[in-house]
């Protein structure tokens, strides 16, 4: 006896006998848990930890090459977003205690337990440089000590900064979370390319033009970087990248573009020559890479709260085994 064929369509495909299930997930909840981050708390140290590593880096460079005005703008501006920083990651911890505990040990392969290495390995040398700058708040006796190490402390400084403004992105797309785990290979360059140009930008509004000649170059390829990342990450991604192109991260994303082009521009043809071209360009820069980081932040909780987030990816992931 032979078994009973199916139905078939012409041209020799199967037909189905009952209709494709809908995405759903038990009683309408979320397949995957919210973040319990606080989105002003990490939204906030997202960006002045990448506006921290970029101040620090342009610091050191200008430490080298001879520009005093500013270094000194680095290096307080670097430091003060640290401690913005540090404030806001402990206020979301909820209990200080827990950034001690989490030097206890070192961990490789958790991007959290990296982070805090990395973000103490950073402060400390980089306030010692910022300490320097401010000679009326350090006790005579240690002035010359203080002098003598802020050099190679804000060296020291710079030489970390690279992992403070990218380790973040790893950090969330290190996450279950559908839009920031599928965006693992932009995130990376989006938020290093922010952090350049939001040093940059920020150095436009407070240093003298004299001296801002190599930021305004730094601003052109921190928002070069910047753009192409937000590009590949808007357009490769298939349905995880729909948070970052619709709803209020798709029209922040889409104002943080329009504000990094606008200040990139600004910075490369006229911030040499005007004092209020360049502070303006400075403010598109700095209000670009907050926007970015807030989109990319409210971006991944959106993909938490549908399943077909979820679903979708993981039936076209096994379609062609079937």
């Amino acid at each position: 006896m032979t078994a009973p064929s199916r139905p078939r369509r012409r041209g020799g495909g199967e037909q189905l006998m009952v209709p494709r299930a809908e995405f759903s997930s038990y009683y309408g909840r979320p397949i995957v848990k919210r973040p319990v981050w606080t989105r002003q708390d990490i939204g906030g140290y997202l960006f002045t930890g990448g506006l921290a590593a970029g101040s620090a880096l342009v610091a050191a460079g200008a430490d080298v090459t001879g520009r005093p005005a500013l270094r000194r703008f680095g290096r307080l501006a670097g430091l003060a977003a640290t401690v913005v920083s540090g404030a806001a990651l402990v206020h979301d911890l909820g209990v200080p205690s827990r950034f001690h505990h989490m030097l206890r040990v070192a961990k490789p392969s958790s991007p959290m337990s990296v982070g805090s290495w990395l973000l103490s390995a950073f402060a400390a040398p980089l306030g010692v440089a910022a300490l320097s700058e401010v000679p009326a708040v350090v006790p005579s006796p240690l002035r010359g000590v203080v002098d003598t190490l802020a050099r190679p402390s804000g060296l020291a400084a710079a030489a970390v900064a690279p992992g403070i403004a990218t380790y973040t992105a790893v950090l969330l797309s290190d996450t279950a979370v559908p839009s920031w785990h599928a965006a693992y290979p932009e995130l990376p360059f989006v938020f290093a390319g922010s952090a350049l140009s939001a040093a940059a930008g920020a150095a436009l509004v407070g240093v003298p033009i004299a001296e801002t000649a190599p930021v305004r170059r730094l601003a052109v390829l921190g928002a070069a970087l910047e753009l192409a990342g937000s590009q590949r990450l808007e357009h490769r991604l298939g349905i995880e990248g729909e948070p970052y192109r619709e709803g209020r991260p798709g029209a922040w994303l889409k104002a943080a573009k329009g504000l990094t082009a606008a200040g990139a521009v600004g910075a490369a043809l006229g911030a040499g020559r005007s004092r209020a071209v360049a502070a303006a360009s400075g403010a598109a820069l700095v209000t670009a890479s907050v926007l970015t980081r807030l989109a990319i932040f409210d971006a991944g909780v959106a993909s938490t709260e549908d399943p077909k987030y979820v679903v979708q990816p993981q039936r076209e992931a096994a379609a062609p085994k079937r």
